[in-house]
């Protein structure tokens, strides 16, 4: 159980790297003032729990009744790691988010940000702010990524305890991970590759389970020496030197 905790935290912990430069690039996008990063973070932490709770409990319920299900998941997560290592460099719009668009259309906006507050009553009028449109980028930026990393975890356990508190943790680090990382994450360029590289694993795990079983500790080891590698090898070469 411990071995499986662990492996699920470091899918999880690693699979968050990206959701923090997509953070990153909406905080620029939207041009949200540093002090107000901490309260949008803790509000957008506390609704990813909710809703991956929400997620992880219908996955388990569906892969109870349907296991055929866990073939279609493996392949969707070594298509998203395909994805992941050939997609076309650019940043992300959040402009083009759909749920950001319709907010636009039916909700009053002000753009106002120096109170901190997501909602300001102006004329009798409650109008959304610009920290409340970063909010919704934010979540549901983190539904998106939690297409990958849920699925993930059930390739490592259906222990619904383990499932929930291993991705939960690691969504509770993400605050704090976030202000840590945020000046030096562009120096692991590397990174990416390597959670690449561990959705695929994780893919063709699901994927093969019914004839072959690897076992926790041998995915656990794969796991660590995996993200180490990258991370060190976006140290020894920097991006000046990748070629």
């Amino acid at each position: 159980a411990a071995a499986e905790f662990l492996t699920g935290y470091l899918i999880e912990l690693s699979l968050s790297v990206d959701n923090l430069f997509v953070f990153i690039m909406i905080f620029a996008y939207f041009k949200t003032p540093e002090q107000h990063q901490h309260r949008l973070l803790f509000w957008g932490v506390l609704g990813a729990v909710v809703l991956r709770a929400i997620f992880i409990i219908t996955g388990l319920k569906l892969l109870a009744h349907f296991e055929w299900l866990l073939y279609i998941l493996g392949a969707m997560l070594v298509f998203i790691a395909y994805k992941m290592v050939f997609k076309e460099d650019g940043e992300t719009d959040p402009e083009k988010n759909i749920v950001i668009r319709l907010l636009k259309k039916i909700m009053p906006l002000t753009s106002d940000v120096n109170d901190g507050h997501f909602f300001r009553r102006i004329n009798n009028r409650w109008m959304g702010t610009p920290l409340f449109v970063t909010l919704v980028a934010v979540e549901t930026t983190d539904v998106v990524f939690a297409m990958d990393s849920i699925p993930a975890i059930f390739a490592v356990t259906r222990n619904p305890f383990i499932v929930f508190t291993s991705n939960i943790f690691a969504i509770l680090g993400l605050r704090s991970l976030y202000f840590v990382l945020s000046k030096i994450i562009g120096l692991f360029h590397y990174l990416q590759y390597g959670v690449a590289f561990l959705l695929a694993f994780v893919g063709v795990k699901m994927l093969i389970s019914h004839w072959y079983h690897i076992s926790i500790n041998i995915t656990l080891l794969i796991m660590a020496s995996v993200l180490t590698f990258s991370i060190l090898l976006s140290v020894w070469l920097p991006p000046s030197k990748k070629n």
